[in-house]
C-alpha cells in the first residue's frame, strides 16, 4: 500500500518517519500483519537517503512495533493490540459542530436487525427476486458500447431505461409520459430531495400526510421547509384542511403509509382543484400501487392531471430490491432543466450498469413477469394478515381495510399508545417484531395501533408470529 508520511519543513527526518508511522500503527490505521514499503522504495518516495529510512524502521522495530523477515520485508507486529491508541485531540474537541437541524434527526437502523418473526414494512421478499436473469441482464449490460466507453451518463439517466419505464407504467398505471418527462433518481428519497430543491425555497410550506413516512418529513425540514402535517381519514388526505400557503403537497393516494387506505375518486379531483386554485404542486409517490389483489385499480394522480400540476414519483425498491436504490420522477417539461441541474449537482447521476440492466429488464417482459408472481405470493400473505387480524385480535384491534400493498394497518380499541408501547417490548422479548402508528405522527396526535408488513416474512411463518404477537396483548 502507499503510505502517507509528511517530511516538510522537517528537520529530524528518521525521527519523523518513526513518529508517523508509530502513530498510524497505534491508531489502527496500520494493522498487524500489514507490510510497510521497502526502505529503498519508500527513501526514492520521500526523496531521502535510505539509511534515513531504516534508522526510522530500526526504532519501530526496537518497540517491538514492527518485525523484519529475510527476504519478505517489514511487518506490523502482531502484538501490536496490546499497545494502547493514542488520543487523537481533534475528534475529541468536536470545534464543529453540525446544524441544530441535525441534532432532531434520527439515523435511519429499522433494517439493521432483522427479528424472528419480522413484521416491519418497506422490505420486499428478496427470495422473489429474479437472481439468474438479473445476472444474465447486468452481464449483457456490461459489454455494451454505453458502459464499455466508460463515460459519464447524463443526469436525466439512461435513455433505455426511461422510455421503458415511460411503456410500463403506461400499461400498468394509465401514466402519461415520454422519456423526455422521466429522471431516473436514487430511490423516492433522492426524487423527493431534487424536487423540493427545485420547486421550493426555505421557509416556505410543504404538506404531508399525517401520520407519515418520517424519512421525506426530516428531508423536507434538512431543507429549511416548513413541514404541515394534514390529517388522513378513510377516504385519504382531507383536502379540506390544506391551507391556502402552502406551496406543495406530498401524498401516497393508492396506498396511504402507514394507514393503507386508497384517495377515493372524489377526493383525488378535490386534490387536483385545490392545487389549481392554489397555484400548488402535487408530488404523487404511487407507493406499493403495483400489488393490487381486489377491486379495479384506481387512476393515478398524474392520469388525472389536466393542468400540469403532478409530479408522479415511483421506485423499484419494493418491487424489486431496496439495494438496487433505482427509482424516478415524471414532471411536467416546465420543470426538466432544472431538475437536471439539481440531479446533476446531487451526484451527477444514477450508476448507468444498474439502469442499462433494469431497462432490460422491462424491454423484455421479465420485470412483468416478475410482478405477476410476486403478486400471488403477496396476495396469500395479505389474506392470511387480514384474517387472522379479525379472527384473533378483534378484541384488541380494528382492521383497516386495504387491498393494495405489502403491509396492513389495525387501530387499537381501547390501548393507549403507552400500552402499544408495552406490547411491543413484550413482542421484541419473543422475537417478534412490528411497527406502531404512533411513531409515524406528524403533529402532536398520535394514533395509537400497529403496522405489520408481510414482504420480509415467509409465509410459513405468518402464523406463528402472530399466535406468539397475540400472546403479548394479554
Amino acid at each position: 500500500m502507499t503510505l502517507h508520511i509528511s517530511l516538510i519543513g522537517r528537520k529530524d527526518l528518521s525521527g519523523e518517519i518513526y513518529r508517523q508511522i508509530r502513530r498510524a500503527i497505534l491508531a489502527g490505521r496500520l494493522r498487524a500483519g500489514d507490510r510497510l514499503p521497502p526502505s529503498r522504495e519508500l527513501a526514492k518516495a520521500l526523496a531521502v537517503s535510505r539509511m534515513t529510512v531504516i534508522v526510522g524502521y530500526e526504532r519501530l522495530a526496537g518497540e517491538g512495533l514492527v518485525t523484519s523477515r529475510l527476504g519478505a520485508g517489514t511487518f506490523v507486529s502482531e502484538l501490536v493490540g496490546s499497545h494502547e491508541s493514542l488520543p487523537t485531540r481533534h475528534r475529541s474537541r468536536g470545534v464543529l459542530r453540525p446544524r441544530a437541524v441535525w441534532n432532531s434527526i434520527p439515523l435511519a437502523t429499522a433494517f439493521d436487525h432483522p427479528a424472528e418473526f419480522d413484521f416491519r414494512t418497506g422490505i420486499p421478499d428478496a427470495s422473489l427476486f429474479p437472481h439468474r436473469t438479473w445476472r444474465r441482464l447486468v452481464a449483457r449490460a456490461l459489454r455494451s458500447r454505453e458502459i464499455a466507453a466508460g463515460a459519464y451518463g447524463h443526469p436525466a439517466g439512461h435513455h433505455g431505461l426511461r422510455a421503458a419505464i415511460a411503456r410500463h407504467f403506461a400499461i400498468s398505471r394509465g401514466v402519461r409520459a415520454s422519456a423526455d418527462d422521466i429522471t431516473i433518481t436514487a430511490g423516492t428519497q433522492q426524487a423527493l430531495d431534487v424536487l423540493a430543491r427545485t420547486l421550493l425555497a426555505p421557509g416556505e410550506k410543504i404538506a404531508v400526510e399525517d401520520p407519515s413516512y418520517g424519512p421525506p418529513n426530516r428531508l423536507f425540514q434538512a431543507l429549511g421547509l416548513r413541514v404541515i402535517g394534514i390529517p388522513v381519514d378513510r377516504s385519504g388526505l382531507v383536502v379540506d384542511a390544506l391551507p391556502r400557503d402552502v406551496r406543495a403537497v406530498y401524498v401516497t393516494p393508492s396506498h396511504q403509509y402507514p394507514l393503507g387506505v386508497a384517495m377515493t375518486p372524489l377526493r383525488r379531483q378535490a386534490l387536483l382543484t385545490w392545487a389549481d386554485r392554489n397555484n400548488a404542486a402535487i408530488i404523487e409517490d404511487d407507493y406499493d400501487s403495483e400489488f393490487k389483489f381486489a377491486e379495479r385499480p384506481l387512476d393515478s394522480l398524474q392520469a388525472l392531471d389536466t393542468k400540469g400540476r403532478v409530479i408522479y414519483v415511483g421506485s423499484f425498491s419494493k418491487t424489486l430490491l431496496p439495494a438496487l436504490r433505482l427509482g424516478f420522477l415524471i414532471a411536467p417539461q416546465s420543470l426538466q432543466s432544472a431538475l437536471h441541474k439539481a440531479k446533476f449537482v446531487s451526484d451527477w447521476h444514477t450508476p448507468t450498469l444498474a439502469q442499462a440492466a433494469l431497462a432490460h429488464l422491462i424491454e423484455e417482459g421479465e420485470f412483468a413477469r416478475h410482478i405477476r408472481k410476486a403478486n400471488k405470493v403477496y396476495r396469500e400473505r395479505h389474506e392470511m394478515l387480514a384474517n387472522a387480524i379479525t379472527r384473533d385480535f378483534n378484541d384488541h384491534l380494528e382492521l383497516i381495510p386495504s387491498s393494495t400493498g405489502l403491509h396492513l394497518a389495525a387501530l387499537a380499541r381501547a390501548a393507549s399508545v403507552e400500552q402499544l408501547t408495552a406490547v411491543f417490548r413484550r413482542a421484541m422479548d419473543v422475537g417478534v417484531v412490528f411497527q406502531r402508528l404512533s411513531v409515524f405522527a406528524v403533529g402532536d396526535s398520535a394514533l395509537a395501533g400497529v403496522v405489520l408488513g408481510y414482504g420480509a416474512i415467509a409465509t410459513g411463518q405468518i402464523q406463528d408470529g402472530l399466535r406468539r404477537l397475540r400472546k403479548c396483548f394479554g
